[in-house]
């Protein structure tokens, strides 16, 4: 993982982010359901240590539940905790890269990294430490909940871009789609993440932004959860969780 790099890309992303969904506040009430689902009753202490722009933040707290944010972006953390405040919800957030989280041990019933933020930790001993940070943080017993997207089919194919995706937002018709580069190695692939809304007459403003991701399969990533000093490891479909992505859910070992 390069920090710079990703950090900056997802700086440059904040202020568009909710571009990507065709009713931002929708996907917040309907990712918060799938989420909470799998937490369980609650109210938790609910760490979501890649909270981007509060997209299941803002959802958990709205819920009831006592969520804390941190981003390695200073850019999404600090509107992810004004985007809970307009809608009601407390959210503090901080920035902070969740291989080294700014939290005491043993704080959090529940730890959440979503949107796929795993795969910026392009190493294994980025992954691990990451890892190890998040069971230091969780209570004993404490769920982990990581959503990633199904690489398996994915490193099979190496397909050279993902779908498009279109949404409307008050300025207009948005057009994201994104460009796949490859590693030699397989595993890695360097993205291009476009992001077109309408220009003056008929033009349209096109941005650009990069950034590099680790295709880990579920068995790599499931590896690496089981060293953390993590059990009970199950995988989650979107079928059945109704979250967009597979979530591996684990317990923090006592």
């Amino acid at each position: 993982m390069t920090d710079s790099s990703t950090r900056d890309f997802y700086d440059s992303l904040a202020p568009d982010y909710h571009r990507i969904f065709a009713d931002w506040d929708a996907s917040i009430a309907h990712q918060a359901g799938a989420l909470g689902a799998l937490l369980g009753p609650g109210p938790h202490r609910v760490l979501d240590c890649s909270c981007g722009i509060g997209t299941q933040a803002i959802g958990l707290a709205l819920a009831g539940h006592q969520v804390v944010g941190s981003d390695l972006s200073p850019v999404a953390a600090t509107r992810a905790a004004a985007e809970a405040a307009a809608r009601g919800a407390r959210l503090p957030t901080a920035a902070a890269d969740m291989r080294r989280l700014p939290f005491v041990s043993s704080v959090f019933d529940v730890v959440v990294c979503a949107d796929n933020s795993m795969a910026h930790l392009l190493t294994a001993p980025d992954v691990a430490a990451a890892l190890a940070d998040m069971r230091r943080v969780l209570r004993d017993g404490g769920l982990l909940l990581l959503p990633l997207r199904d690489y398996d089919e994915i490193r099979r194919t190496r397909p050279g871009a993902a779908p498009p995706q279109v949404s409307e937002s008050s300025d207009g018709r948005v057009i994201t789609f994104q460009l796949w580069h490859w590693h030699e190695d397989g595993e890695r692939y360097h993205q291009e993440y476009f992001q077109l809304r309408p220009g003056g007459g008929d033009d349209w403003a096109v941005r650009v932004r990069r950034t590099t991701s680790w295709a880990l399969t579920r068995a790599q990533l499931t590896e690496f959860v089981a060293a953390a000093g993590f059990v009970d490891l199950r995988w989650h479909d979107p079928v059945s969780s109704g979250f967009y992505q597979p979530v591996l859910t684990a317990r923090a070992a006592g």
